[in-house]
Formats: structure tokens, sequence, C-alpha cells
């Protein structure tokens, strides 16, 4: 990773910043993109502290212009980009037929919109990388099964895929690998507490978990540093689960035919 340039979108806080901190531990340059300017001076004094070589800027996903004027302010700071991670989401819980038009098109504007406008806006400098670009979006487990309660984010996580999947072969022929990485359950992120256990979920979703424990931001930022790195040159249009066996549980806990 050491000379590699990463930007990382909603990278100041959650598995975003997991990533951001990972990426630092090997040696890639950073710039950091957040709505919130407070969480991202709050990251880069925590990146400095370590020794991280950190830009960050206030961008929201949804402005194409202000995503093109990020990765050129990118490569102004760094000389280069080479690994953009699309991880700037939102979400809240509301069953499909409460939800109005408005609260849909917000989270398809940032999940979906957002993710394909840093593919669009990154895709030159991506093609120039010395090390072959790589595009990385952070989907989720339930875009393959559905997620009641969030008919919005789990059909942009989905869209996500599809994405990914087409930009692998449109892209192949510049060297740009293109790839999601579908986290399942993360117990240190805001989102597990909000979606899981503010609504009382935490223990049942525990239980569906073969592993027996939610993931950590630092599980996610092991499948970033290996689809970026040379590890992962021959990787493109894939979509990396990394959830404990969540996805492939049967019956609540993992045994099938067996339940609590």
């Amino acid at each position: 990773m050491k000379g590699r340039v990463a930007l990382i979108t909603g990278g100041a806080t959650g598995i975003g910043f997991g990533i951001a901190k990972a990426y630092a531990a090997c040696g890639a340059k950073l710039v950091i993109a957040s709505r919130n300017l407070e969480r991202l001076e709050q990251a880069k004094a925590e990146l400095q502290a370590s020794g991280a070589e950190v830009h960050v800027v206030q961008m929201d996903v949804r402005d194409y212009d202000a995503v093109t004027n990020v990765v050129n302010e990118a490569v102004s700071h760094f000389g280069s980009l080479d690994i953009v991670i699309a991880n700037a989401a939102g979400n809240f819980v509301v069953p499909a037929e409460e939800m109005s038009p408005n609260a849909w098109k917000a989270v398809i504007d940032i999940d979906l919109n957002g993710t394909f406008f840093c593919a669009k806006a990154a895709f030159e400098q991506l093609k120039k990388s010395e090390f072959g670009g790589r595009f990385i979006a952070i989907s989720t487990t339930r875009a393959l099964e559905g997620w009641p309660g969030c008919a919005h984010a789990g059909a942009a996580k989905a869209g996500i895929m599809s994405l990914c999947r087409t930009l692998a072969n449109e892209w192949g022929q510049h060297g740009i690998r293109c790839n999601t990485i579908a986290p399942g359950a993360i117990g240190d992120t805001e989102g597990v507490k909000r979606i899981y256990e503010d609504q009382g979920a935490g223990a049942k979703q525990l239980a569906m978990i073969p592993l027996g424990e939610f993931g950590k931001t630092s599980n996610i930022a092991d499948a970033a540093i290996f689809l970026a790195s040379d590890a992962g040159a021959y990787i493109t249009g894939a979509d990396i689960v990394v959830d404990g066996g969540r996805n492939r549980s049967h019956a609540g806990t993992g045994v099938a035919g067996k339940s609590e």
C-alpha cells in the first residue's frame, strides 16, 4: 500500500474511518471526505498523530461537481489517485408503506447516485494509476436478501453491487478493478445501534450469526486492504461478504434444522 493515494468518502467515522486507519498503517496517503467538518478535523488529528499523511475535504457525494473537485484536489495535493472507497451512506428505519418519496430519494441520492458520481469523477485518474486503479464500494449483505424497514437503502446497495459488476466489465481494459465489500452487522458502528439495537432487534440479529459475534470495523478494513493491495490484483467484479456467516445462516443459529 505504500505510495498509493486513497480517497475515502464518509471517512471520518465508522467503517470509513476504520479503513482510513488501516490504510495509513500500511503506508497509504489519505484524502478523507465527509459532510461533517467537525468529525473530519477530529479524524485528521487522530490520523496525523499516528504519522499518517492525510488531507480532509468537506463534501456531499450528491453533488457531482463537488466530487469532481475533491478528486482534483487529491491529485493536486498528492500527485495521483489510486484507490477510491465509496463509503458515504444514509439510512433510517421506516416501513415501505410509510416512506415518503423524499425519504426514498434522499437515500438513493446518497448511496447509489453518490457511488456512481465517485466512480465517474475518479475514472480518468484511476486509469492512470501505476498500481492499477481500485474502486471499492461499501454495500451490505442485506442487499442480497431484502431489508425490511430499509427498502430505500436495500435497493440502493443492490444497485451499487450491479453498478460495480458493470464497471468491472467496462473498465477492466483500463486496469481498474471494481469490487464491493458487503458488511454484515458491524458492532462498533452507529448503524448497528440505530437500526438493530435501538429497535430491540440486537439479540435476534446476533443469534443469526454463526460465528456468534458482531463484526468490527477492522474486519471490513482487512477486506479493503486485500482488494486495494497487490494481493487483490486479479479480483474484479466481486462482492466480498464479511458477515460472520450471517448470509449463510438457516435457522437463526447457523445450524440447519435447529432453533433456539
